[in-house]
Order: C-alpha cells, then sequence, then structure tokens
C-alpha cells in the first residue's frame, strides 16, 4: 500500500500548496465534536475511533481504482483507505497502523456503527455488497450503518434519546440478524474457494502429512482476528500472536515436538514466501518453539501455475499441496545435479 500512502501525501501537500483546506470541518453537517459527543455515550470517543467514523463519512471520490459508477468514499473504504484518511489528511502525518484495527474498527464493529462491505464484480456490475464475503481480498471494506448516521445527524435535542434506543437490545438483535441474512445473500454472488481450500487443506493435508500436528489456529472471516478460542487454544501451545506477528491461514502446533507449523490457503495471494517465512520464524522464536513448518496450498494445478508463473515466490524449504492432486505434496528446494542427489 506504498502507492496509496505516497498519493494521498502527495494530494494533501497539492492542497496545502494551494492554499486550499485538506478537508472541511464536517461531512453531511457532522463533525467530530458531534461524532465525540455521540461516542462519548460508551466510552468509545478516543481519537483513533472519532477519527475512523469522521473518515467513514467523507463524501468525496471513492479511492478504490475501478468502484461503481456513482460510488463515494463513504460507500466503502478499505483498512488502508481508512489508515490513510486518518493518518495524513486528518492528522498531517503517517498512516495507521493496518494492524491496529481492532483498535480503531472493531471497537465501532461491536456496536453496530460499522458495518463490514465487500467490493464484488459480478457480471460486469460493481457494488458493494453487505458482508466479508470474500477472505483476505484487496476489497474488503467498512462503512458507516445507515441507522448511525441518521443519529449523528439528529438534532443535538435529540441524540441521546435516539442513541440509547439504538443500543437497546431488541435493536441489536434486529441489526445483527439483517447483517447476517444480507451477507447470506453476499455470499451467493461469489465463490467460497478460499474457504473451501482452507477447509481442504485441515481436513485433507493435515491428517495426511502432518500427522500429530494439531490446528491451534485459523484465520478465516472479518470477525475477531484472534478469537477467544483461538487464545485459549494458542496458550495451550505457549503461543503468543502480537499485531505486528503475521497472521497465517493456518496455525498448526505438535505437542510432542513443539513445532508448529503454517499453512497458506491461496486463491488470490498470500504464499509463504520469504519474508512470511521470516515473520513466523521470529515468532517461534519468540515463543521458544523447537521450529516451524511452512506450506503453501492451492485448488488447482492451473491456478498454482498462474501465480507462480507471474511471481515464482514460494520460499525455499517450504512445502506445496493442490487440492486437485490430493495423494503428494512437493518440497521447495534448490537445484541439486543427479550426480549429487545419486547414494554413494
Amino acid at each position: 500500500m506504498a502507492l496509496l500512502h505516497d498519493q494521498i501525501l502527495e494530494k494533501r501537500n497539492a492542497l496545502i500548496e494551494a492554499g486550499r483546506p485538506v478537508l472541511p470541518d464536517s461531512f453531511g453537517g457532522v463533525d467530530k465534536t458531534t461524532i465525540r459527543s455521540v461516542l462519548s455515550q460508551v466510552n468509545l470517543s478516543q481519537p483513533d475511533l472519532v477519527d475512523a467514523v469522521f473518515a467513514l463519512l467523507d463524501d468525496g471520490p471513492s479511492w478504490f481504482k475501478q468502484p461503481p459508477a456513482t460510488a463515494s468514499f463513504n460507500s466503502g473504504a478499505a483498512t488502508a483507505h481508512i489508515a490513510c484518511h486518518v493518518g495524513i489528511l486528518q492528522r498531517g502525518g503517517s498512516k495507521l497502523d493496518r494492524e491496529g484495527r481492532d483498535t480503531w474498527i472493531k471497537p465501532l464493529r461491536e456496536i453496530g456503527a460499522v458495518e463490514p462491505v465487500t467490493l464484488l464484480a459480478t457480471n460486469g456490475d460493481r457494488r458493494f455488497v453487505v458482508g466479508h464475503v470474500v477472505s483476505k481480498s484487496g476489497n474488503t471494506s467498512y462503512r458507516l450503518a445507515r441507522s448511525f448516521v441518521d443519529i449523528l445527524r439528529a438534532p443535538p435535542g435529540d441524540r441521546t434519546s435516539l442513541f440509547q434506543t439504538w443500543l437497546s437490545a431488541d435493536h441489536v438483535r434486529q441489526r445483527r440478524e439483517l447483517e447476517a441474512t444480507l451477507t447470506e445473500q453476499s455470499r451467493q454472488l461469489v465463490g467460497t474457494g478460499h474457504s473451501q481450500l482452507i477447509n481442504a487443506s485441515i481436513t485433507n493435508y493435515l491428517p495426511r502429512f502432518l500427522p500429530g500436528f494439531q490446528v491451534i489456529y485459523v484465520d478465516d472471516g472479518d470477525g475477531d482476528r484472534v478469537t477467544n478460542e483461538d487464545r485459549e487454544n494458542l496458550s495451550s501451545a505457549g503461543v503468543q500472536l502480537t499485531l505486528a506477528d503475521a497472521m497465517p491461514d493456518v496455525l498448526c502446533w505438535n505437542p510432542t515436538t513443539d513445532w508448529l507449523w503454517v499453512i497458506e490457503a491461496v486463491t488470490s495471494d498470500g504464499e509463504v514466501d520469504f519474508h512470511k517465512v521470516n515473520q513466523v520464524r521470529e515468532m517461534a522464536q519468540r515463543c521458544g518453539k523447537a521450529g516451524v513448518g511452512f506450506t503453501t496450498t492451492y485448488l488447482t494445478w492451473l491456478a498454482a501455475a498462474r501465480r507462480q508463473g507471474n511471481h515464482r515466490n514460494l520460499a525455499i524449504g517450504s512445502f506445496m499441496w493442490i487440492l486437485a492432486d490430493p495423494s503428494r505434496q512437493f518440497y521447495v528446494g534448490t537445484f541439486t545435479t543427479v550426480a549429487e542427489e545419486s547414494p554413494e
């Protein structure tokens, strides 16, 4: 996302040089004072949260390269978009750490102020749909819930009562049920290849090629990066994941050998590359693990060929497994001659 960072910084500097304001004081009549006042009722008036909401009110052009024709920034913004909006445009510094989304998006998700959306292109039609229906997609986004925006735009004397009603159990339940229904409808518009590959990696690859290993973490969805169940499993294995660590699709542990094993299920990108190996090895060393291994999995040979034909980024010493050819795995090694491999 360095290119995005540079583009937004360039835009900001150009506005300043032209003597124009970088951002207006409000969007749709809502300023930061209003946002802070509403969020303070639930102790969520920290600067990162206020600024994230302000960013998601921006009615300027969308930052996606190919957005829907009528889309604006507030139609759906990726984590990187929000991070640049807050850090560069609002604060005049560097973008926020995207892994910090658990502190400046998650609390807003928990109260229903922010909802997950995904930019989809189906049959030539580009649109935002409810839910994060494509795992680890660059089109995974967020927007403010319409009902929350209505509260922000309500007369000052009405905001407190409207917000308290909005937070009531019945209203929260109704919103969650509606989001679940819309997300399921959205999933019908896309394939679920990534989830299927993760599941196949766990149910087919793991028992065949990694006997003795058990799953302690799975990253497949848009909720908490580390759930309570994950924390219990990780704790039992003596592993502590931080926001600075690489989050693998599947993390496994062998209680007998105290080895870890990372599985990356690739349908778009995210192979086990040199950078990921170094990140995970640092984590394993920090946690005192005996070692760590790596496997990249693909759905088909064609999918693997498309990725590796262009990128050739599989790390030396890692393995590759293909769901369509499940009886064998492949080791990524350096070149050796026949003579070197022949027995003496």
